[in-house]
């Protein structure tokens, strides 16, 4: 290496690259704070409002409010952050896959998450009216959506836990966090007591579960960021603990705001409202 091309890296070294980027989300964030509506659930419902349909109807409801997702979304978030939460204190850094016979309930899980959402797409005031005798399969309701959105986020959780660690740790565990059907469905009641509880009407519980929802949306985007930030700077399997990462898990955050911002603006820009999509 000659002279001047150390003298280039020195310069590149010394410049505050990181300290740029810090403030570069800061201004993110200011930026999306005053675009989106006033208040925590303001903020809530305009993360939501860039992921969700957020039908009136299809969604829960605390102290006259409806939740920042729709029911299926919520039920989603909410396992996947349960899901994520039982396999970092149940089995820590794993990052082998699971059996095949967990592969396969998880498959299950997609499949009537799928299934689910297709019934309950066709019975939309907007097809009903194109198409009246559209058949569907049984009468869609919120039960069946957070339930089966409980299941999907299993499914997310399932999938993105031993990724994570696979590309952030420097030495991951080889073997899965979940190692078999047992451990499956122990993650997989308590998830679904989680998701159930917003199933009840009381407004004490509904409050956090809503904000919980939504913060799953910007924890699950953080997560996927981390990763691509790490392998597009060859950071990957560099890190010994979590609190090593802050930068790229700060650039992720960057990120995550950034995409819910332009889904955000994108939306309001073609409907004109922060409701819900028009499907009418």
């Amino acid at each position: 290496m000659d002279v001047a091309q150390e003298k280039t890296e020195s310069r590149q070294r010394k410049f505050p690259w990181r300290w740029l980027g810090v403030i570069l989300l800061a201004v993110i964030i200011a930026v999306w704070l005053g675009f989106t509506p006033e208040g925590v659930f303001g903020k809530t419902d305009a993360v939501g409002y860039a992921v969700c349909h957020r039908i009136d109807a299809r969604s829960f409801h605390f102290a006259g409010r409806q939740f920042s997702l729709c029911a299926r979304c919520t039920g989603q978030y909410l396992g996947a952050l349960t899901g994520l939460a039982f396999q970092a204190l149940y089995r820590p850094r794993r990052s082998g896959s699971p059996p095949k016979r967990v592969i396969a309930v998880l498959v299950l899980l997609a499949g009537l998450y799928g299934l689910d959402g297709l019934n309950s797409y066709v019975q939309l005031p907007v097809l009903l009216k194109a198409l009246p005798g559209i058949p569907h399969l049984y009468e869609p309701s919120n039960v069946f959506r957070v339930l089966t959105g409980t299941g999907m986020g299993l499914v997310l959780a399932t999938a993105l836990f031993p990724a994570f660690n696979s590309t952030l740790y420097r030495q991951p565990h080889p073997s899965p966090a979940i190692p078999g059907l047992r451990s499956f469905l122990l993650m997989a009641a308590i998830t679904l007591v989680v998701g159930g509880l917003s199933l009840t009407s009381i407004d004490w519980i509904l409050l956090p579960l809503s904000l919980i929802s939504a913060l799953g949306v910007i924890v699950l985007l953080v997560m996927v960021y981390t990763m691509v930030l790490l392998m597009i700077f060859r950071r990957d399997n560099h890190y010994e603990r979590v609190s090593q990462a802050i930068y790229p898990l700060l650039g992720a955050l960057g990120m995550t705001i950034l995409q819910i911002a332009v889904l955000d603006i994108g939306r309001f820009l073609l409907t004109g409202t922060w409701g819900e999509i028009p499907f009418q």
